[in-house]
């Protein structure tokens, strides 16, 4: 099962989806009060994630009196959401007394969908509530596909993952989507002067509505900041950022514990580095490594007949140049620290701006940025009053958002897809 994280050691994931509107969902989402009797809902909070758990452990974990306690678990085995395992004694682990009764939460009770919408591709991953996968797919799609093209291909996909894990439709609990754009509370988008917000989530609210108890539509770097706080470089961490790198930056901004939307879900958009002398766009640093490299070698500063000029004869690519600094290469090594000094202003205005204790840069182009976040670190400090914070390296890859995503769903089906299904069980004995 999942593990729980602590308020005061991790974002608020499931706050977030809280009663304000950060929630769209097809059918009224009951919270675990909703449940025929706190104490069940007590006892389903305190089994999440645990795994095998005695009633002495749910008495003293649930705060109820031990009559109470047992009677809330034999009425959630009687209803197939506990299921009571081999005591002690008959699994081998016990050899003297009286044997406790062992219960546990069924990772199979219900499952969870995930989908990275972006703009050139699709993943779509359904776990069960252990975060264990079931079923993953992933295809490109056309930079010029049309909204209805987009809305028709996530259906699409959604129907085959749903189809290869196994799970009915009922069994979905909670459904969680990144896109590249803006999320508001209610899960659109605002307009953008061109037009990409709306394209990229394209109504997905309405669309997915029916697919579960819960379904959230989420910026891709909130998705990320809710990767890294689950599972990296920010667990245990109440003050952070998570940079989305690659080809546009993106911020997902965690203050006191707490993922930031704003008003229009604008916050941690980066059209602001437009305005930052010496960055100059929300560029990532992958655009940003060829535009240098291209710079080096337009004004004649880099070797005409050195390794990073017959690079260019190919195409500069980012990990081509990172890859040839490693090797000691000059020119690259050049490219190098010019792209950390870029990297230390912005991640010195998002130090000014949210004061985090980490930056992690994020995304596939995180698995080679280390020589660039060295040559950051090198020159950050000065560019701040602040303490500087650390720039780490997210270790979570490419599928980072769709990390995210399943932490989001998860947090929400525990916060309300697992008591609406209890609830749902009780009305139908």
């Amino acid at each position: 099962m999942p593990r729980s994280a602590a308020p005061d050691t991790a974002p608020d994931v499931a706050a977030d989806a809280g009663p304000e509107g950060a929630l769209v969902s097809g059918r009224d989402a009951p919270t675990a009060s909703a449940v025929s009797r706190p104490s069940l809902g007590q006892v389903l909070d305190f089994a999440w994630g645990r795994g095998p758990f005695t009633a002495t452990e749910a008495m003293a974990g649930a705060s109820l009196t031990r009559s109470t306690t047992i009677d809330a678990i034999d009425t959630l085995v009687a209803a197939d959401v506990v299921r009571e395992l081999p005591n002690a004694r008959d699994a081998g682990e016990y050899s003297g007394g009286r044997p406790a009764r062992r219960f546990e939460l069924p990772a199979d009770l219900g499952a969870v969908i995930a989908l990275d919408a972006g703009d050139t591709h699709l993943g779509v991953t359904v776990t069960d509530l252990a975060r264990t996968p079931l079923a993953h797919v992933r295809t490109d799609l056309d930079r010029q596909h049309t909204v209805g093209q987009r809305r028709t291909a996530i259906l699409k996909h959604l129907d085959a993952a749903l189809s290869a894990s196994g799970v009915p439709r009922d069994g979905i609990l909670a459904l969680c989507a990144g896109v590249a754009a803006p999320v508001a509370r209610n899960g659109s988008s605002p307009p953008h002067p061109d037009g990409f917000w709306e394209r990229t989530n394209p109504g997905l609210a309405e669309l997915l509505a029916g697919w579960a108890p819960v379904v959230e539509i989420k910026n891709d770097a909130v998705l990320a900041a809710a990767a890294e706080g689950d599972l990296g470089e920010a667990v245990g961490c109440r003050d952070y950022i998570a940079l989305i790198a690659g080809e546009r930056f993106g911020a997902g901004a965690v203050v006191d514990g707490h993922i930031l939307h704003g008003a229009h879900g604008g916050v941690g958009e980066m059209v602001l580095f437009d305005h930052v002398r010496g960055v100059d766009s929300a560029h990532g640093l992958g655009p940003t490594i060829t535009r240098i490299a291209d710079e080096l070698l337009d004004s004649g500063d880099a070797e005409a007949d050195g390794a990073l000029a017959a690079l260019a004869t190919e195409g500069l690519r980012a990990d081509r140049i990172l890859a040839l600094a490693a090797t000691g290469d000059p020119d690259a090594a050049r490219v190098v620290r010019e792209t950390g000094a870029y990297l230390a202003r912005v991640v010195a205005v998002l130090g000014s701006t949210y004061d985090p204790e980490r930056v992690i840069i994020c995304g596939a182009i995180a698995e080679d940025i280390e020589p660039v976040l060295d040559a950051a670190r090198d020159v950050l400090r000065p560019l701040l009053d602040l303490p500087a914070p650390a720039i780490l390296r997210s270790r979570l890859g490419a599928d980072i958002v769709l990390a995210g995503a399943v932490s989001t769903a998860l947090a929400s089906a525990r916060a309300f897809g697992l008591p609406q299904l209890v609830a749902q069980r009780f009305k139908g004995r």
